[in-house]
């Protein structure tokens, strides 16, 4: 894994360099310097799951064949378009939602001298991916397809932060409207389709597949991408800062996260008054009582036993699935995410 992960950011340095030398444009040292600065800064440092997710998942679809050096190269560069695609979501997010840190570092756009330039810089990393694209897939067959695949996914994963951005519109805050399916559907756009389902989707169109014909794979992976999400919110609540890398504030920020909705779900009136009253407020006494709110309802039993229903259906939604390559694939992801701790 260590190995794979060395080749990875190789391909990494490979591609940083054509973007830095792009015939399209015409480079001073100051706008070379400023990109790759730019793109050291926010592309390679997260943990890179998403873009090695490509390679581990054509590797189970060639079904144990040895890979060609330009096989692992073409899936690597997927890979790191969807760390590039990653990374211009999370630079302009950190802008809209005022963050302070992001990896354990100060968000880009607190940087001196960056400010709102990132806005820009989003738009350049946004950029990015059809040049990496063009430059690597132009001859081959599924080229089109994977455009349309990157820019469809794009536009899914907008559409749902405009959803979770309209729903914590400050001043408005109502939490009457957090239902399971408002939560949902934030959910399965703004985080399933590219995290889950577009790295299996690269995969797929290497290996000459028809998406058309593997809407059971998407339906799965999205039901996943529900699933880690679900875990994402109650380690918000729950989960020990140390091990997740960073202080929740979902309940300051107003956020229709599952626990939210759960409790509002199962709460008697009592206790729906001193959710109205204090969730979304930023004083950690209210903090506090919604907190102490959610052990009333013991919370980590509903999600203990959610999450065992969920594996259940989900192992056999995959195990149905007539390819043993296709299963292993969704297997190897269920692996990763079944219980994790941060």
């Amino acid at each position: 894994m260590a190995d794979l992960k060395s080749t990875f950011l190789n391909v990494y340095s490979v591609l940083k360099k054509e973007l830095l030398e792009d015939p399209a444009f015409e480079w001073s040292p100051d706008s070379r310097d400023w990109v790759e600065r730019m793109l050291d800064y926010n592309v390679p440092g997260g943990k890179l799951n998403r873009g090695l997710s490509v390679i581990d998942s054509y590797k189970y679809l060639k079904e144990g064949k040895e890979l060609t050096e330009d096989e692992i190269f073409l899936t690597s560069a997927l890979g790191w378009c969807i760390e590039w695609l990653q990374a211009y979501f999370l630079v302009l997010d950190d802008i809209m939602d005022s963050s302070h840190t992001r990896r354990g570092q100060p968000c880009w756009f607190r940087l001196p001298k960056v400010g709102l330039i990132a806005t820009n810089d989003g738009v350049l990393l946004r950029n990015h991916i059809p040049r990496i694209l063009k430059n690597h897939f132009r001859d081959k067959a599924y080229y089109v397809d994977l455009l349309d695949l990157f820019n469809e996914v794009e536009f899914q994963t907008a559409s749902g932060q405009m959803i979770d951005l309209i729903t914590t519109l400050e001043g408005e805050k109502d939490l009457s409207k957090y239902t399971l399916s408002l939560h949902r559907r934030i959910v399965q756009y703004k985080t399933a389709y590219y995290s889950f389902y577009l790295p299996v989707a690269c995969a797929l169109l290497m290996t000459g597949e028809n998406l058309n014909n593997h809407v059971d794979v998407k339906n799965i992976l999205v039901e996943m991408g529900t699933y880690f999400q679900v875990q994402d919110d109650y380690l918000d609540c729950f989960g020990a800062p140390e091990t997740i890398g960073k202080i929740g504030t979902d309940i300051e920020d107003f956020k229709c996260s599952w626990l939210v909705v759960k409790a509002l779900e199962i709460c008697n009136e009592e206790q729906k008054k001193l959710l109205h009253a204090n969730y979304g407020k930023a004083d950690p006494a209210n903090v506090a009582k919604v907190k102490a709110l959610y052990h009333e309802l013991n919370l980590q039993g509903v999600f203990a036993d959610y999450e065992s229903k969920s594996y259940e259906k989900l192992i056999a939604s995959i195990e149905a699935h007539p390819s043993k390559a296709v299963q292993a694939v969704l297997k190897s992801f269920l692996a990763k995410i079944y219980k994790r701790q941060k």
